[in-house]
């Protein structure tokens, strides 16, 4: 397909602001959306990249942008004006400078609707082997464009080709499908997060089935991402080749949606910023801030929780934990969710009744999956007690507070919560320094030795089985090993330190030895 034939269609109304006839008789190879800040690794030349600018902080972001994807021989920048309500004068000034061709889509017109006049024209020139693929992933871009949910594309996607298909984030998060034992889920996620490459097959976990991973949006950084995990047959170990195009368009459907979610969240994001920015300059019991909660999307008349989310490591730092906080909130209730103090932040509704799930912990559980993804980044995050409206500005802070403690643990993913802090922190806060360090030394010395003379993580071990207050499967499944290797590892640290972590008072010890390093 030519850049010239898509821009002449009339029902897209596209403008280009820079790129001369000549320009537009180039062919376009594929469709690429993205938010990435600079997504040229994933990019091979030929591509229509789509972008709703929500990487557009600086017109330096817009300079870098557009310098990576024009040496990447892309074809076109296509840009979306609903974040901006423009396009930023930035952007159209680094396009001419890169000889980039940019062309601007409406507020109204969908980015599905432009992917599929690309996508179908494409497939229309691959023959007759493509047709039925071709037909099916059309019915599935104009039913997404009529408007019909995700869910229901992952139904019809499910009926079509008999495996079960889900769509998650990298945080277990359900988007769409029916629910997943947590067994299989977290099978399911840390397949997507430590393959080396993908689409991969994830083998089946105990009593359950084997699973197709596609990734949503390829390219993205995992632990941000989203992905479709298509249930196979018992027994089945290889889905075939129609059954994996037809999860592939699903996974390319809900590449769209996620961008669509981002960039209705990046709009709504100034409300939560601002109710936040309020929260913690003290005045969270004014009626103004009750008010931003409301539009930020949390009833501020129930109990409240505050969790605070610190990136580290990752490249945008405070975005990146913007979005991992998003992904974890799926499917726990109201909240509102913004940045402030370059922490992501969210105030979740904590339901009254006893046999209610707690949102806190789906949340904690979702962002603690993400620690084999991170890739070398960490995420520290503090959680306050529940409180009223009027408490928030303290239950901002005490979950600050919290969070930098998490940071000083050990480990790719660490969490404090608001009762710890009133706890063994306030007494270890009393301690002076050189004693607690004696104390951890003379504990954990024999541990630490022993780690860095072979490597075999005991010290990593050990703290996520006091946290998991002494769980085996538990342990074994957030560090993915075996149970048997996670008995043998706290064995050794029983043998090293001449404390047994089956005993309540030694483990209390290692406990709070761990916690004075």
């Amino acid at each position: 397909m030519l850049l010239s034939e898509l821009v002449a269609r009339p029902e897209l109304r596209l403008r280009v602001l820079h790129g001369s006839a000549a320009d537009l008789d180039r062919s376009v190879r594929w469709v690429y959306p993205t938010d990435l800040p600079d997504p040229s690794r994933y990019l091979g030349g030929g591509e229509l990249v789509v972008s709703g600018l929500v990487w557009r902080r600086t017109p330096a972001d817009s300079e870098r942008f557009v310098a990576a994807v024009a040496r990447s021989g892309a074809a076109a920048l296509v840009a979306g004006e609903a974040v901006f309500g423009d396009i930023p004068a930035d952007v159209v000034d680094a396009c001419r400078r890169h000889d980039l061709v940019l062309v601007a889509v409406p507020v109204d017109v969908s980015f599905g609707a432009v992917t599929e006049a690309v996508i179908g024209a494409l497939s229309a020139a691959r023959g007759d082997r493509l047709a039925h693929t071709l037909g099916r992933h059309r019915r599935l871009l104009a039913a997404f464009a009529g408007g019909a949910e995700l869910a229901d594309l992952a139904g019809s996607v499910s009926a079509g080709t008999g495996l079960v298909c889900r769509v998650l984030t990298a945080a277990g998060g359900l988007l769409a499908g029916p629910g997943l034992p947590d067994a299989e889920r977290d099978a399911v996620v840390a397949g997507f997060l430590t393959a080396g490459r993908l689409p991969v097959t994830v083998p089946a976990a105990p009593a359950g089935a084997a699973h197709l991973v596609v990734p949503a949006a390829p390219g993205t950084a995992r632990a941000t991402g989203w992905l479709v995990a298509a249930q196979l047959p018992p027994g089945v170990q290889q889905a075939g080749t129609d059954a994996v195009d037809a999860v592939g368009e699903l996974a390319a459907i809900a590449a769209l949606d996620r961008s669509r979610r981002r960039e209705g969240a990046a709009v709504a994001r100034p409300i939560a910023d601002d109710a936040l920015a309020r929260i913690a300059a003290d005045t969270g019991d004014r009626p103004e801030t009750r008010v931003r909660l409301r539009q930020a999307g949390v009833e501020p008349d129930g109990t409240l929780a505050v969790v605070v989310l610190r990136a580290s490591g990752v490249a945008d730092p405070a975005d990146t934990a913007h979005t991992v906080l998003l992904d974890a909130l799926v499917g726990t209730g109201p909240a509102a969710v913004g940045v402030q103090g370059g922490d992501a932040v969210a105030v979740v509704a904590v339901p009254g009744a006893r046999d209610a799930p707690d949102p806190v912990e789906q949340v904690l559980a979702a962002v603690h999956r993400l620690g084999p993804g991170l890739a070398g980044g960490r995420l520290s995050a503090g959680v306050s007690r529940p409180s009223a409206a009027d408490a928030l500005s303290g239950a901002l802070a005490e979950a600050g507070h919290a969070a930098g403690l998490a940071a000083a643990r050990s480990g790719p993913v660490t969490s404090v919560r608001a009762g710890e802090i009133t706890s063994h922190v306030a007494l270890l806060a009393g301690v002076p320094d050189d004693v607690r360090r004696g104390f951890a030394a003379q504990v954990l010395g024999p541990v630490l030795d022993h780690d860095a003379r072979s490597g075999t993580g005991l010290l990593e071990t050990l703290e996520v089985f006091l946290d998991e207050s002494g769980s085996w499967n538990r342990t074994a499944a957030r560090l993915h090993l075996h149970v048997n290797t996670v008995r043998y590892r706290i064995g050794r640290v029983a043998e090293l330190t001449g404390r047994d972590p089956s005993s309540f008072a030694d483990r209390v010890d290692l406990y709070l030895a761990l916690r004075s390093r």
